[in-house]
């Protein structure tokens, strides 16, 4: 290769005022495994990363102080240098998003410059044999309209179908949908996003972010008590999802991830909608939801105004409003108090007699469509065939502190 180093200026001027602060919070340790590190030591650069990580699983992730994920970060550069030093990119890569993934602020301009470079001496090339090894060529499981009807949970597309709206202009989304705080689905607004096509192809995906790591759930969904999470390159999920049968317990889904912070050429492909900025507010997430026919988001709600942009496959989405709550049985633990206690798909009517007689609005999110969902609406979603969307989230000036 041209270049055997990594380079690092944000490590290398924040580097010792970092130690300094963990040196505070008692990583004696970890300092002294860093500073070898840094000097090319490379079981010294893995040691200081398990040091970090145990640090990073102490507690709930709310209470770890920034110092330890920053200190991830840190290491995470020490042996991603090292491994791209000795032409063992995939390794450097699987590292850097790990960095990405579980660390800090304070080094990610020098994350994001270290996967740009990785990438790039890596090319296409390098990893078309990996790629082609875990390619099985198996089609995509699609469902017919009898088996979508038989799919979806009882009463499904039988009350109020929500309403489409072509082309709708940002001034009669503000009028019409946005201050009454009604759902709308907004259809030919999306033609002029690269990813419309290239979404598609799962070459294409492959070739931009194949080698790179990403967080999957496994499982039915994740109030499911067999669910799971696990980290695996996006190749390999790829390769799940192609195999992938919808009624599989180890069903694997990219969800609520924000993908295009992570991997910038994908964010290239989609543009953030004009609807988005309605309000006064700002954008709070962007993130990616992509898995196989069958997979499930179970009845919750959300705190900031969500448009859902469905770029490739088909979606079912039923919505109840946020008046309805009570008679929703929410959850009363704190971490699941956004998420109702009713299965849609089999409805215990014993325990839960209030839902059979509410009403709610569904649809079938098409591909090109976006669907405009209120704050505190409750939403049950299912991919109905290999799906692709996209979540925008967003607060309006009224609301510019809720979380």
């Amino acid at each position: 290769m041209s270049s055997a180093h990594l380079e690092t200026p944000e490590l290398d001027s924040e580097g010792p005022t970092l130690l300094h602060a963990i040196t505070e919070h008692g990583g004696y340790a970890y300092v002294s495994m860093a500073t070898l590190a840094a000097a090319g030591d490379p079981s010294a650069a893995e040691a200081a990363r398990e040091i970090a990580w145990e640090q990073l699983h102490s507690g709930p992730w709310y209470s770890v102080d920034p110092v330890w994920r920053d200190a991830y970060s840190m290491a995470c550069l020490h042996v991603a240098r090292l491994h791209f030093s000795k032409s063992e990119l995939s390794e450097a890569l699987r590292v850097l998003d790990m960095g990405l993934i579980m660390g800090g602020t304070l080094l990610r301009k020098d994350l994001d410059s270290a996967v740009q470079k990785v990438s790039a001496v890596a090319g296409d090339a390098s990893r078309v044999s990996e790629l082609r090894a875990e390619r099985d060529v198996l089609h995509q499981v699609e469902l017919n309209e009898a088996e979508v009807l038989q799919s979806l949970p009882v009463k499904s597309l039988s009350l109020k179908i929500v309403v489409k709206r072509p082309a709708l202009s940002l001034e009669g989304f503000l009028r019409e949908y946005f201050v009454s705080g009604s759902p709308v689905i907004i259809s030919d607004s999306m033609a002029h996003w690269p990813a419309r096509t290239k979404w598609n192809d799962m070459d294409y995906l492959r070739r931009v972010a194949g080698d790179r790591t990403v967080p999957v759930e496994v499982g039915k969904n994740y109030l499911c008590p067999e669910w799971k999470q696990e980290l695996i390159t996006f190749s390999q999920f790829l390769a799940r999802i192609e195999a992938n049968d919808c009624s599989s317990a180890d069903t694997t889904y990219l969800a609520q991830h924000p993908l295009f912070d992570q991997i910038s050429e994908l964010q290239k492909d989609i543009c953030i909608p004009d609807y988005c900025f309605a309000g006064g507010g700002e954008l709070r997430s962007l993130n990616a939801w992509f898995g196989p026919a069958g997979t499930v988001t179970p009845l919750h709600h959300d705190p900031h105004h969500n448009i859902l942009a469905q770029v490739a496959g088909k979606k079912y989405i039923r919505l109840y409003p946020a008046s309805l709550s009570e008679e929703l049985y929410p959850y009363t633990e704190t971490m699941l108090k956004n998420s109702s206690q009713v299965d849609l798909d089999n409805i215990d009517e014993i325990r839960f007699p209030k839902v059979h007689d509410l009403e709610f609005q569904d649809c079938i999110l098409e591909e090109g469509e976006m669907l405009y969902i209120p704050p505190k609406w409750w939403h049950y979603v299912r991919s109905l065939t290999r799906s692709f969307s996209v979540s925008f989230w967003w607060s309006d000036c009224e609301n510019q502190n809720l979380s």
